[in-house]
């Protein structure tokens, strides 16, 4: 499902625009069951990260967090079962992979600002990568509403930000951003140095992540724990498969 031209900009780049692969009404369903949601789960919204060990980020002031959506609607069955996305994630990870957890993030007016980082403890040089990520566009991503960002290469690197920059908070000289319209995906490998930025609009800035990780390492929300009856009723072997359940 990935072209020859795709599969070496995702090697070279660590990231790849897989295009639109939302419609506008998937967008609009999307959002009414994630405004459904954040009014139903209150302070709650998010929890499963907080309950998780493996929770590589703190509980994020600045954005709108929600998880565990493997389990609040077939809406987002899509989001971890996509030829397209999956083969993204083969590409980085190589065929022993599962689903790390499913998430929702949206970057709050006048916030969003992460410092530059990666999704695994060290650097990976050319290969044995563990972690990849995708980030599906629930609103246009612009210059201005917190849009991520990315460097190029930096899964590469033999350093990580912490240690080569001063301040992971500014702006890296050789960052680019995503800037695409709704319903747009984006897969990065999660070795890449990567944040979001500060959202300059007086709207939020949603976005789910499907995240993966490789076989052998724990998930960030443990799918069996979570994992509902009906859930298991509907999406087949594999699903069941790439949630490892």
């Amino acid at each position: 499902m990935l072209s020859k031209e795709e599969f070496e900009f995702l090697d070279t780049f660590g990231y790849l625009n897989l295009g639109q692969l939302l419609t506008d009404d998937q967008v609009k369903q999307v959002n009414e069951r994630i405004t459904d949601l954040m009014r139903s789960e209150g302070e709650r919204a998010g929890k499963e990260l907080a309950e998780s060990r493996y929770i590589r980020h703190p509980k994020e002031e600045g954005a709108d967090r929600l998880a565990d959506l493997v389990n609040k609607g077939e809406v987002f069955d899509v989001f971890y079962t996509h030829p397209r996305v999956l083969a993204g994630i083969e590409a980085v990870l190589g065929q022993e992979y599962k689903l790390s957890s499913l998430n929702y993030r949206a970057a709050k007016p006048n916030q969003g600002l992460q410092k530059l980082h990666v999704d695994w403890k060290n650097t990976v040089v050319n290969g044995a990568y563990q972690v990849c990520n995708s980030i599906w566009l629930l609103d246009d991503f612009t210059e201005f509403n917190g849009s991520t960002r990315i460097v190029p290469t930096s899964h590469k690197w033999n350093e990580l930000p912490d240690e080569a920059m001063s301040n992971p908070l500014e702006k890296h000289p050789e960052e680019i951003r995503i800037i695409a319209p709704a319903g747009s995906v984006f897969i990065f490998n999660s070795h890449v140095w990567h944040g979001g930025t500060t959202n300059q609009t007086d709207r939020v800035r949603r976005s789910i992540h499907s995240y993966f990780c490789s076989r052998a390492q724990a998930q960030q929300i443990d799918q069996k724990k979570y994992i509902t009856e009906d859930t298991l009723a509907r999406i087949g072997e594999q699903g069941k498969w790439i949630l490892d359940v």
